[in-house]
């Protein structure tokens, strides 16, 4: 057991693919039918998502915009400089193509990430106007596209019907 923080980070970890998981089996449930077993596990990722930002906010990890843009920024980067070229490598060097693939399109997204992050940062920073644009992500490879969705995605080709607007 480490230090208080430490267990905080663990925690917020868990949690945080806790949630995801369960929303992941919600589907599931969904399309086997089983609408109880779906609303259980939608409402347990919501009980996870709780705890996950209750930890966040202990570790002081919930900040302003532009604090929060910086920390996404940072973490982006060390995603696509670093831990995903590692993956792909170590993926590669086990003959696994499939993690090698899955790696390389989040690694190819996190770069996409970097950017809008990146832009939106410069713009808050300046004091200018941020458009309130249409956001639009592939449902298979992440991809994040601000205003129209492609007709394919351009990173892994699926169509247009695979892109989910976002609220």
């Amino acid at each position: 057991m480490g230090n208080t923080n430490d267990n905080l980070s663990a925690a917020f970890a868990g949690e945080s693919q806790a949630s995801r998981k369960y929303t992941y089996f919600a589907e599931v449930a969904d399309k086997e039918g089983n609408a109880y077993i779906a609303r259980l596990f939608r409402a347990a990722a919501d009980a996870e998502t709780a705890h996950a930002r209750n930890h966040l906010n202990v570790l002081g990890g919930i900040k302003s915009s532009v604090d929060n843009l910086k920390a996404a920024i940072e973490g982006e980067h060390h995603e696509f400089t670093s831990m995903y070229p590692d993956f792909i490598e170590q993926a590669g060097k086990e003959d696994n193509n499939k993690a090698a693939g899955s790696f390389q399109l989040a690694n190819t997204v996190e770069k996409i990430h970097h950017t809008l992050y990146s832009d939106a940062l410069a713009k808050l920073e300046k004091g200018e106007a941020i458009e309130d644009k249409s956001i639009y992500v592939c449902q298979y490879c992440g991809n994040t596209v601000v205003g129209d969705a492609p007709e394919r995605c351009p990173i892994c080709g699926v169509p247009q019907k695979r892109f989910k607007l976002i609220d």
